[in-house]
C-alpha cells in the first residue's frame, strides 16, 4: 500500500514537472512595502495622536502625584531633627508605601493605553490586510508579498512595487473615500501626463 501510494505521488510530481515544462504559467505578482504602509498610514496616524494625547494627560497626572511627594519628603526633612527616631522611622514607612503606590499607578497607565489603543491598532492592521486581499483579487494578482521588518522578499524589480498604491487606498477608505474613485483619478492623471510628454517630444 505505502509503495502504490509512493508510486503515485512520484507520477503526479512528473506530471506536474512535464506540465510546467510545456507551457511556463506566468504569475502576476506584486510586493508592499509594510513599514512604510504603516508609516504613512493616516489611520494609524491619527491612532497614534490619539494615543500620545491620552498619554500626555496620564503623565501629568502622574508627575502631579511624584511633585507632592517630593515636597512631603522634603518638608519630612526639615522636620525629622525636631520629631525624634520613631517619627522618622515611621515617614519612611509611609514615603516607601507612597513611593510603590505610584509605582502600581505608573503600571496600570500604561495598562490602560495598552488596553485601549492595541485592539484599535490591530483592527486597524487586519483592515489593510483585508484590503490587501481584495485588491489582489480584484487587480487579478496570484501573490503579494510584504517587505519591512517582517519582511518575507529579498528582491523584486522596482517595477512589482504597489506600496503607494496601497497607501493611497488605504488612506481614501480612511477619509471616508471611494479607494476606487481616487485610484481611477489618478491613473486618469498619468495617462494626461504621458499624453503630454508623447506631444510635447513629437514637436
Amino acid at each position: 500500500m505505502k509503495k502504490s501510494l509512493l508510486i503515485l505521488g512520484l507520477a503526479v510530481t512528473l506530471f506536474s514537472c512535464n506540465k510546467n515544462e510545456g507551457g511556463a504559467t506566468e504569475f502576476k505578482t506584486a510586493y508592499v512595502d509594510t513599514q512604510k504602509l504603516m508609516d504613512d498610514s493616516e489611520a494609524l496616524k491619527d491612532l497614534n495622536s490619539r494615543s500620545n494625547v491620552k498619554g500626555e494627560e496620564l503623565k501629568r497626572e502622574l508627575n502631579d502625584e511624584y511633585q507632592k511627594l517630593r515636597l512631603d519628603y522634603a518638608k519630612a526633612q526639615d522636620e525629622a531633627p525636631r520629631r525624634g527616631a520613631q517619627w522618622v522611622q515611621a515617614k519612611a514607612q509611609e514615603f516607601q508605601e507612597r513611593e510603590q503606590k505610584l509605582s502600581m499607578m505608573q503600571d496600570g497607565m500604561m495598562r490602560q493605553l495598552q488596553e485601549e489603543f492595541a485592539p484599535q491598532r490591530d483592527s486597524i492592521v487586519e483592515e489593510m490586510r483585508a484590503y490587501i486581499k481584495d485588491y489582489g483579487k480584484k487587480n487579478g494578482y496570484d501573490y503579494i508579498y510584504g517587505t519591512g521588518d517582517s519582511a518575507n522578499v529579498l528582491y523584486a524589480k522596482d517595477s512589482y512595487e504597489i506600496t503607494e498604491e496601497i497607501i493611497t487606498a488605504v488612506n481614501a477608505k480612511f477619509k471616508g473615500e471611494n479607494p476606487d474613485a481616487v485610484k481611477t483619478e489618478e491613473k486618469a492623471t498619468e495617462v494626461k501626463a504621458e499624453t503630454t510628454e508623447k506631444e510635447e517630444a513629437a514637436k
